[in-house]
This record gives C-alpha cells, sequence and structure tokens, in this order.
C-alpha cells in the first residue's frame, strides 16, 4: 500500500475509531478539524468508485456528520484556509447545499470568497449556466488549490450546453489533476457521455478505453455500459470486432457478455442488423453453460435474421425461446418479432380479397351517376377525387370495401393485421423508438 493511500487511511480509521466509542464520539468529533474529517470523506469516497462498494453506507454517514460539525464549528475555525476548502468541497461532493448557505451567512471576518461561493450557491440552486464564464475564470485562479479539481469538474457541467468541447478540456483538467479519485471516474464518464452525444467517436473510444482500465468496478459503471453501447451501435461503422474488444478486455467473461447482449438488442431494435449478428453470436460463445444468456443471444440474432433470407431459421430460433427466461420486455419484442416474420414468408392467397381485380368504371356525363353533394367551401384540390370531404377515412374506407366487410375471412385478415401492427407499435414506443 503507498504513502498516499496510508495517509489518507489514517484519518479514516481514526474517524470509525470515534464513532464506535459511543458517548465519547461527540467530544471526539469536536476536537477533528473539518479538513481532516473531509480528508476520511474523500477516502471512502474513492474506494467506492474502485470497487469497495460496502463504503457507500459510511460514505452517507460521514456526509451526514461532517455536516453537522461544519454548522456546529465556531466561525474562527475558518480563519484556517484549509477549513474553508473543506466547506467547498464538502458542497461539490454531495454534501448539503444549506449548509453552505448557513457559513457565507455568518462569515463577517471574509474568510470566504464570495465569488466562489455565490457561484457554487447558483451552481447547486441548478442556475449554473448563468455562472458559467465565471466558473471557467475561477478554475485558472484556483488551478494550485485543493477545491481547484472540483472546481473545474463543476465548470465541465455547466459548460456542456453552451460549448461541449471546452467542458472537455474542463474534465480533462478534472482527472489529470486528481488521478484515481472519485473526480476522475466522474469527469470520464461525463466526457464520454459529451463525445458520444456530440458524434466524437475517436474521443469516445479514448474515454471508455481509460475508464475501462481504471473504474470498472466502480457503481456507475453501468453508465458506463449504456454509454458504450450506445457508441458502438450508433457508430458501428467505426468500430469492428478489435475495437470492440480493445475496451472489453478489461472486463470478466460475465461483464463481456452482458456488454454484448446490450449490444445486440439495442442494434436488432436499430436496425444494425449484422452488428446484431456479430454481438449476438460473440455473447453466445461466452455464455457458457448460461441458459439464459444463451437465449438472450438468439433471440437478438433472430431479430436481426428477420429481414434476411434466414427468416425461417430466425423464425425456429425464436420460437423455441421458453417465456420463463425472457423479461416481460424481451417477451414482448420475441412476439412482436414472431409476427413480423410470419408476415414475411405469408404466402399471397389467389382468392384473397386482396388480390381480387378492381372493379371497372366508365367515365360517363350521364346525369344518372350520382354526383358528391355541393358545399359551401371550396374542396381541396389535393383531396382524393372519389372521396368527398365531408365524408371521414373510416366512413370512406366502409364505403370502398363494400360487401367485403360481410365476408368473416376477409373481415378476420385486416383485424389480425392491425392487431399485430398495434402490439408491434407499442413495443417501439416502449424502446423509445417513436
Amino acid at each position: 500500500m503507498g504513502c498516499l493511500t496510508l495517509q489518507r487511511l489514517v484519518p479514516a480509521l481514526s474517524l470509525l475509531g470515534l464513532v464506535w466509542t459511543g458517548a465519547a464520539a461527540a467530544e471526539g468529533l469536536d476536537g477533528i478539524a473539518p479538513y481532516k474529517m473531509l480528508r476520511s470523506l474523500q477516502f471512502v469516497q474513492d474506494s467506492v468508485v474502485l470497487g469497495d462498494h460496502s463504503a457507500a453506507e459510511m460514505q452517507r454517514f460521514m456526509l451526514s456528520t461532517i455536516d453537522k460539525r461544519l454548522r456546529e464549528a465556531d466561525a474562527s475555525l475558518f480563519e484556517e484556509p484549509r477549513n474553508v476548502d473543506a466547506a467547498l468541497i464538502y458542497a461539490m461532493s454531495g454534501g448539503n447545499p444549506a449548509t453552505l448557505e448557513f457559513l457565507v451567512a455568518r462569515d463577517i471576518d471574509g474568510n470566504f470568497d464570495n465569488r466562489v461561493t455565490d457561484a457554487l450557491r447558483k451552481y447547486l440552486s441548478g442556475k449554473g449556466t448563468l455562472i458559467a464564464k465565471t466558473l471557467g475564470d475561477m478554475v485558472t485562479e484556483y488551478r494550485d488549490t485543493k477545491v481547484a479539481p472540483y472546481l473545474a469538474l463543476v465548470a465541465g457541467n455547466v459548460m456542456i450546453p453552451r460549448d461541449p468541447a471546452k467542458a472537455l478540456e474542463f474534465y480533462d483538467w478534472a482527472r489529470l489533476t486528481a488521478p484515481g479519485t472519485i473526480v476522475e471516474e466522474a469527469a470520464l464518464r461525463r466526457s464520454l457521455a459529451v463525445a458520444v452525444e456530440g458524434g466524437m467517436v475517436d474521443k469516445a473510444a479514448a474515454y471508455a478505453n481509460r475508464y475501462a482500465r481504471r473504474f470498472l468496478h466502480s457503481p456507475y459503471a453501468s453508465q458506463f455500459a449504456d454509454l458504450f453501447v450506445q457508441l458502438v451501435v450508433e457508430h458501428n461503422d467505426s468500430f469492428d470486432e478489435a475495437a470492440i474488444g480493445a475496451t472489453l478486455v478489461y472486463m470478466d467473461v460475465d461483464r463481456q457478455r452482458e456488454v454484448y447482449l446490450r449490444i445486440a438488442r439495442q442494434a436488432a431494435i436499430k436496425g444494425r442488423n449484422e452488428l446484431a449478428r456479430q454481438a449476438a453470436d460473440k455473447a453466445r460463445l461466452l455464455s457458457g453453460t448460461e441458459d439464459g444468456a444463451d437465449a438472450l443471444a438468439m433471440l437478438y440474432g433472430g431479430l436481426a435474421g428477420i429481414p434476411t433470407s434466414e427468416v425461417g431459421a430466425a423464425i425456429e430460433a425464436i420460437a423455441a425461446i421458453p417465456d420463463e427466461i425472457l423479461s416481460p420486455s424481451d417477451r414482448a419484442l420475441r412476439d412482436a418479432a414472431a409476427a413480423i416474420a410470419e408476415e414475411v414468408v405469408r404466402k399471397p392467397e389467389l382468392d384473397s380479397p386482396a388480390q381480387a381485380p378492381e372493379p371497372s368504371v366508365a367515365l360517363s356525363n350521364d346525369a344518372s351517376i350520382p354526383q358528391a353533394p355541393a358545399t359551401d367551401e371550396q374542396q381541396d384540390p389535393t383531396a382524393p377525387a372519389s372521396v368527398p370531404q365531408s365524408v371521414s377515412p373510416d366512413t370512406a374506407e366502409a364505403e370502398t370495401v363494400g360487401n367485403k366487410d360481410q365476408d368473416p375471412e376477409f373481415r378476420s385478415f385486416v383485424d389480425t393485421g392491425r392487431s399485430k401492427l398495434e402490439a408491434i407499435d407499442d413495443l417501439l414506443k416502449q424502446e423509445g423508438i417513436n
């Protein structure tokens, strides 16, 4: 264990020891300077993003403990600049924004920089875009202080709507000045999001690779996985198997399989059929003896095969998947795919009403031919000539079909088609396609 880690571990262990001493804990905490308590919080937060999820509960406890300490601290304590920095970092690390308001309100000696506190108060209240430039200037001014990486992270957050490229610069600066910390993890993850949304494929690939190497066990890694899948599916022309593998190589088999399944699912829904097949095949190879994972790979690979000449094999693969190993959303996806595949392979019926020749109508000026009733308003010249504007589309359809409505086979065909289309429509809405 390195010297730096030991230095950060000692305050954390000291604080934990005080916590478990019962009634003596309150007295002990009163004697600890806020900046020392903050070091313990930073250690715990960094441990969480490095994979120690058991520290999450301690993080919540320490945030509340530091909050209490800051509110009860004598004003003279903030004559020490490190305690001022601790209060600011606490506010930017998930602390109670009202505590910063409280400290600033009673700061009669000017220990807090009003420019920084005012900017942070606006940011924490959701008005960060109003002070984007101010925060950017502060990052430069405070670059050699403990608060600098946190200010850079905040500046990147507020700069995204105005200048994504500038936001990436702030994120880069934040992570390079606070390596191995929760600041670097957040900066990398948000950089990936900005690059993916902005179509910066090369940058996004580099951020994804770096995140996979450093923070794969973070509790926020699922967000990274979603962003990586989005990157691969939306920019699949820029990613071959080797490019995907360059990032996934840092993952264990289970995580690799999960990512390939996500890629296959999204690619199938988006119509990236070749990518869906490749990802499904890769997931199937990694599934081992897990029937559930193998079934999902078959489902997503089958979806990709429906629009191809392999539709028959796709139908068989999809139909063989048991309901009980699929989630409700995947069952709906399977049913919709099966309905589409059924229509693809359905043979046309020669005696079906849909195949009947159109009746010929002789054009005539004979006054005995019924005419559309006259209207006071001028008719739309783009409207179909055979359907008066005063007639609704449903009525027009009924009149056009005529006696076909009396044919039970035809009626069943129409109703079945409509129900399948509605089911597919609902599914796509659920997936966010519409």
